[in-house]
């Protein structure tokens, strides 16, 4: 089946200059590695989701969603199918006395969200401001820092499944832990997020996302690509710290490196493939559990093809 000639012959309402073919996703991933794209499709509001979905079942076409491209390590041989970018990037504020209701698109960017929040004087959300990822993302993985997590904030999540049937998920059914939620398990698209904060002090909530960027500036490896922390933290160990205990500390395959910053990132400190992350990320796991017996658990997901 020829992809593109499907697509062009098709009566899609999406503008041409938001769908792609043969698209690099090292443009569109933080770690600047991935091959191409069969099809990149840029999604502008749930009625296009929808027609996408539609399309794609009708046609048998897998479909790959890939958000920010943060916290994501996509292999060298590209993503077949149709991959979706979220471009919903709408948000309301609601106010009612001290508490601020704030309903979020999937696609709104955590940190344009917390300069918002500063503009709007509205406090809970500083600890997130430095993560790379959008809502939508954020809430698939539980995403958190400086001991904040989005399922401190969720009220409840607007989804979609594959067929294009909505669904709202009230915080409890959520299945929300240490990096993980129900959008793991189950195949659904995040929609929008409604989210619980407060009223705050303008400056001291200022105060506190500065405390937080310098933070992640000196203790995490941002002036290089990465997908965010590698590594999930184990249940009664750090795994940066075996990491750095057993040597691996600035240890590389080809352009993929052990952060010499921190432990638990694996850098792309030039031109890096995903086979070279794969192969390091494998001989770690294989000198962690040799020296330690722990077997380390990724926190960043991998798709594509070899």
């Amino acid at each position: 089946m020829d992809l593109q000639k499907l697509i062009d012959n098709s009566n899609l309402s999406i503008a041409k200059d938001r769908i792609f073919f043969n698209e690099p996703m090292k443009k569109h991933s933080t770690f600047k590695i991935g091959g191409p794209a069969e099809c990149l499709i840029e999604i502008e509001n749930v009625r296009e989701l929808k027609e996408i979905l539609k399309f794609s079942a009708i046609n048998k076409i897998n479909i790959t969603v890939v958000g920010n491209g943060s916290n994501l390590l996509i292999l060298d041989g590209g993503i077949k199918g149709i991959t979706i970018i979220i471009k919903l990037e709408n948000y309301k504020i609601i106010e009612n006395n001290s508490n601020i209701q704030v309903i979020a698109e999937a696609g709104c960017k955590i940190g344009k969200l917390s300069q918002v929040f500063l503009k709007n004087e509205i406090s809970g959300f500083e600890e997130l401001a430095g993560i790379p990822g959008t809502i939508g993302g954020a809430i698939r993985m539980n995403a958190g820092a400086y001991g904040k997590e989005m399922k401190d904030l969720i009220e409840e999540v607007t989804a979609i499944d594959y067929c294009g049937n909505e669904r709202i998920f009230k915080k409890e059914e959520l299945k929300l832990g240490y990096r993980t939620s129900i959008f793991k398990e189950k195949e659904y698209i995040i929609i929008e997020a409604k989210l619980n904060l407060n009223r705050g002090n303008k400056e001291e909530i200022k105060d506190k996302i500065n405390i937080f960027l310098n933070s992640r500036k000196e203790k995490q490896p941002i002036e290089y690509p990465s997908a965010g922390s590698t590594f999930k933290r184990g249940s009664n160990y750090i795994t940066a710290e075996l990491i750095d205990k057993a040597g691996l500390k600035g240890y590389n395959i080809g352009d993929a490196m052990v952060s010499t910053k921190h432990s638990g990132f694996i850098i792309n400190i030039g031109n890096a493939t995903a086979k070279d992350v794969i192969e390091l990320i494998e001989h770690v796991k294989k000198e962690i559990y040799n020296k330690y017996k722990k077997n380390i658990e990724l926190e960043i997901e991998i798709v594509g093809e070899i």
